[in-house]
């Protein structure tokens, strides 16, 4: 059982105190901002920062997706539990105290005196209400496939403040999974929410579409007040724009640079968890055929891309999670770049009447990560060095996530799908029952005898889960090649001169607004 006798006091002891330059509003005209507002900063009315895109939704339940989160997260609204990004462990925060009262059960008790940012009270009902509206509603919510796969949850409010969930198999790591359920007000379960209403220190005062998003304190806010009276994203897809835009004192913090864009010594490095692989329609040809599967893997510079189009400042990777997360298998190393071996075995699937010569499409979705464009460029070339006939597609959000996220795009012939995935929970299951399962809300194919191996190390706890999925890593690279992992990504941002803030590995999903305030 964890408890805690904590308070009013949010986040806990694990949370540094951080503090931030003072900051201006945002308004921008074309690539360049107009800082009319500077003499704002000192006073710590506006945090300004901008994102690589505008999002495409506030809706809680897709709060899992980065663009979404790094403004709804911990802001606007809050889980019951939250994970400490550094040393993983979980800590009250809409739950004060959970426990598990049976196999298949578990039971939390709530936070008392919380209520939404529009008056109404928080209780169990409400955590009850958001949490089937996420999991077992018919939303098809992005936090449902990445997090919880088909598996519905029994959510019973016992009293105001206590909740039991219930889950079809025993689950070990439930309370980190709901970890990821931001709680919103209740509200239509048939339909998602543009401007949620939370519990979190932020609520939404404005968006305007195609411009900006504005948050404004929550003067009722159950815990400490932030800092800032309001902050404003804005968002534009050329790093080197967001870059000069801190440096030239136009916003605060700017978010998903690379090491080359121009932020110089304002420029950040920092350890997130992001894994960038190819993920395969391994049930279409050529795909079809693990041989051209495994010549792709050959056939990519890993090397050469994480040196030329990162500077170093990333790696090959191996697998689909980084190292630290249970499951992380280190004698796993990246596929060697080896083009020989790539065109032998494409030559033998062709030999074998395998149609090699179809269209291999390349989708990935724009502005997700640095270099996304040049990166998709370079792998169309190194597929075609090795006789595969590829096509690269660089899409728009919402586009791509019809590529990415069940129901799939599937009238286009063989999909090779550029995905950055980030496993901010620590837990080999939440990368797998999403992307490697038959019916996992982003996996393109599978196995039956693979869903097993994976279904048992789920069940597992201590060692033997760290045993167990990292032998599943080694079953897909060798039995599936559901993957072609290219690497392990460094977050970079960029600060004011007179911004202290430390990043960690959850920043690019979830900057907390109440970790940064004015430096005087």
């Amino acid at each position: 059982m964890f408890s805690s006798d904590e308070h009013n006091t949010r986040r806990g002891s694990f949370r540094a105190t951080i503090v931030i330059a003072a900051a201006a509003a945002l308004t921008l005209s074309g690539c360049s901002v107009a800082n009319s507002e500077a003499d704002t900063a000192a006073s710590g009315q506006a945090l300004r920062l901008v994102l690589p895109m505008e999002p495409t939704t506030l809706e809680p339940c897709d709060s899992s997706l980065a663009s979404t989160g790094v403004v709804v997260r911990s802001n606007i609204t809050e889980p019951l539990i939250e994970r400490d990004p550094t040393s993983g462990e979980l800590h009250p925060l809409l739950a004060t105290s959970w426990e598990a009262t049976g196999d298949t059960e578990w039971t939390f008790t709530l936070r008392e005196g919380v209520s939404f940012q529009d008056g109404t009270p928080f209780d169990a009902d409400a955590a009850a209400f958001a949490i089937n509206r996420a999991v077992n509603g018919d939303l098809s919510c992005d936090v449902e496939g990445q997090i919880f796969g088909d598996a519905d949850l029994v959510v019973e409010a016992v009293d105001s403040l206590t909740l039991k969930v219930s889950t079809p198999d025993p689950d070990p790591v439930l309370p980190l999974r709901l970890s990821f359920i931001e709680i919103g007000a209740p509200t239509d379960a048939e339909a998602k929410v543009r401007e949620p209403i939370g519990t979190g220190p932020y609520a939404v005062a404005s968006w305007d579409a195609g411009l900006k998003i504005t948050l404004q304190r929550n003067e009722d806010y159950w815990g400490d007040a932030p800092a800032y009276q309001r902050a404003e994203y804005q968002w534009r897809s050329e790093g080197t724009v967001r870059a000069a835009m801190v440096t030239g004192n136009e916003a605060d913090i700017a978010m998903g640079l690379s090491a080359d864009d121009g932020a110089g010594e304002l420029g950040i490095d920092y350890p997130n968890n992001e894994t960038v692989a190819l993920r395969f329609s391994g049930d279409i040809a050529p795909l079809d055929d693990i041989r051209v599967r495994q010549a792709i893997n050959f056939a990519i510079d890993k090397t050469g891309i994480t040196q030329s189009l990162y500077a170093g400042k990333s790696e090959p990777a191996s697998q689909i999670i980084p190292p630290g997360v249970v499951g992380y298998n280190d004698g796993l190393e990246p596929w060697e770049f080896n083009l020989q071996k790539a065109k032998e075995l494409v030559a033998a699937a062709k030999a074998d009447g395998v149609p090699v010569d179809q269209k291999i499409t390349i989708v990935a979705r724009s502005g997700q990560f640095p270099k996304i464009d040049q990166l998709t460029e370079v792998l169309q070339e190194q597929l075609k060095q090795i006789g595969l006939n590829a096509e690269a597609k660089v899409v728009e959000t919402s586009t791509g996530l019809q590529y990415q996220v069940r129901p799939f795009i599937l009238n286009e012939g063989a999909i090779a799908m550029v995905v950055q995935h980030g496993n901010q929970a620590g837990d080999a299951s939440f990368s797998v029952d999403s992307y490697m399962t038959t019916d996992g809300q982003m996996s393109m194919f599978g196995t039956e005898a693979f869903d097993e191996v994976l279904s048992q190390a789920s069940a597992q706890t201590g060692e033997e889960r760290q045993q167990a999925f990292a032998d599943a890593f080694a079953y897909e690279r060798n039995e599936v090649v559901q993957f072609a992992y290219i690497a392990r990504m460094t977050g970079v941002l960029a600060k004011g001169a007179g911004v202290a803030y430390e990043p960690n590995s959850a920043t690019g999903d979830e900057l907390r607004l109440a970790a940064v305030s004015p430096a005087n």
